[in-house]
């Protein structure tokens, strides 16, 4: 059990994060890469509860489990799409608050070109690097599942 159920200690900023993630979920960013990044930040951070939750959801889209196995080590894998790999590098920099130079920003913007899907994915690595402060610190766990 987590220390404490956010939903009711602090509901009103707590609904504006889900609400938030939905936004996200509704616009332009590739659903694939979202939960990429999701699952990336959340293996960097060490937030169980979010690496299952989206370890999952991208099973549900139908991503593979070859993918996501390879996912900590996506720069040696040969898994990843130019794209992908621009997002995860992006994640990756963002996640270990390491600047993001001009030679990084440039590729996120050559595959990213749309400025609103660009958008949503800065917004996407913020809210699951803050998600995921708020997961590791109240001890949040996923369910217990066999198989």
């Amino acid at each position: 059990m987590a220390r404490m159920d956010l939903s009711t200690a602090a509901p009103d900023p707590y609904k504006a994060l889900i609400q938030t993630d939905g936004a996200i979920r509704g616009g332009p960013l590739d659903a694939t890469v979202r939960e990429l990044v999701k699952i990336r930040a959340s293996q960097l951070n060490g937030c169980v509860y979010c690496v299952d939750k989206h370890s999952r959801e991208a099973r549900e889209l139908g991503e593979s489990q070859n993918r996501l196995d390879q996912l900590p080590v996506w720069e040696e894998s040969e898994l990843f799409d130019g794209r992908e790999r621009a997002a995860l590098a992006y994640t990756h920099t963002v996640t270990r608050l390491t600047p993001v130079d001009d030679r990084l920003w440039h590729e996120v913007c050559e595959h990213f070109p749309d400025e609103a899907e660009r958008g949503h994915l800065v917004l996407q690595v913020a809210l699951i690097n803050a998600l995921n402060r708020l997961g590791v610190p109240l001890e949040m766990r996923p369910a217990a599942r066999r198989g």
